[in-house]
């Protein structure tokens, strides 16, 4: 296929796995919980242990593409997690569920490492950002087609159902890929040596990169935990996953909003703040409210606007020769965020005997992203020059 459109309709696709992958242990939570007495902070561990290997990953990710292939790289990516659903599949203790866990999500690093690289090859000088746009939409899409369709094969056959049917989808990624995409005639040459980062650029870099973990956190808590909250007050485990979907369709057309109001404004950060701000407020308010797919109505239309914006902000300081490294830390502090992030939501949630704690965490999470931004600002502001 050498058309670039279809080549990211692929790409989409082969991503979507990844985020669908991500979202089973959320998706069927309850179900867990029953199967191998996991209490709310183990579901938030496991959840969390899809993103550790990224914090050892990020870095060599692109060098190993380079070395082995684009397409040879990915496909060994879906391979490992490929690996990791089946041992979850088999196995019957909870160690070997947080093995699964950890291998699959070494895969779902290099595959997203190496994905964005490849929509860059194909688009890079036409339509970059709108294919961005469509390609970071495929997490919202495949996390919201596990929720629509994991609890009811989990909830009618089991959880060893449920996670057949995601070895299946990875299994379809993975033919997808072989038989459908190649290489760009002509790619962007990478420069021969990569260029150190100064020490603002370095700040700068971290910095944006605990943002989006942190607005990733706040989403993610909707997901992770909402499943959970609405069958704390009675709602069928299919019921809440097909509820709280609704956030991730929606999020879907926001994210593309978002980046367009950011672009038609010329004015990012004011969206990323805003976004923020009113994303928190409503995550405050959703488990203290009745009112609940109006408020998830919302949610979903407002979550994702600060997402473009945020990702823009270490194209703000990186130079070409200096775009690998940079982006390698950006991943590297924004995996090991997400690693953490669950992990200390779900232990919240079961100190406090509700997942209503892992908002309140969530909201916090999300008030620090625009305090992040300030300090992000003062590093990247130019300094006055001596006379």
């Amino acid at each position: 296929m050498s058309n670039r459109w279809g080549i990211l309709a692929v790409l989409f696709t082969v991503r979507l796995t990844m985020a669908f992958q991500f979202q089973s242990v959320a998706a069927v939570a309850p179900l867990l919980g029953t199967k191998f007495d996991a209490t709310l902070a183990d579901i938030g561990l496991l959840i969390g242990l899809y993103f550790t290997p990224g914090v050892a990953l990020s870095l060599p990710g692109g060098a190993i593409g380079k070395r082995l292939g684009d397409k040879a790289t990915v496909s060994g990516a879906l391979v490992l997690m490929l690996i990791g659903q089946v041992v979850m599949v088999v196995s019957e203790s909870w160690g070997w569920q947080i093995a699964g866990r950890l291998i699959a999500g070494g895969g779902g690093v290099l595959l997203n490492v190496l994905l964005t690289k490849m929509v860059t090859d194909w688009f890079a000088g036409r339509e970059i950002a709108t294919a961005m746009a469509i390609f970071v939409n495929s997490w919202p899409a495949g996390i919201a087609i596990s929720l629509l369709t994991l609890p009811a094969i989990g909830t009618a056959y089991g959880v060893g159902a449920a996670y057949l049917s995601i070895a299946s989808l990875i299994g379809l990624g993975m033919l997808l890929l072989v038989v459908v995409y190649r290489s760009p005639s002509t790619a962007a040459a990478a420069p021969s040596a990569a260029s150190r980062l100064d020490r603002n650029t370095l700040f700068a870099v971290i910095i944006a990169g605990l943002t989006w973990g942190l607005f990733n956190i706040g989403f993610a808590t909707i997901f992770s935990f909402g499943p959970t909250l609405l069958v704390e007050r009675g709602w069928t485990i299919t019921a809440a996953g097909s509820a709280i979907s609704i956030v991730l369709w929606l999020a879907a057309l926001g994210g593309t909003a978002g980046g367009f109001l950011a672009d038609w404004t010329k004015r990012p950060q004011s969206v990323l703040v805003i976004g923020c701000v009113v994303f928190a407020l409503l995550m405050l308010v959703l488990p203290r409210s009745t009112a609940v797919l109006p408020l998830v109505i919302m949610i979903g239309l407002i979550s994702a606007l600060p997402a473009g914006p945020i990702m823009s902000l270490p194209a703000r300081v990186l130079q070409p020769q200096t775009r690998a490294i940079g982006m390698g830390i950006f991943y590297t502090v924004f995996y090991a965020a997400m690693m953490l992030g669950p992990a200390v939501a779900g232990a919240i949630a079961k100190w406090s005997g509700s997942a209503a704690a892992a908002f309140d965490f969530g909201t916090v999470a999300l008030l620090a992203c625009p305090v992040l931004l300030w300090g992000y600002n003062r590093i990247t502001s130019p300094r006055p020059q001596a006379a």
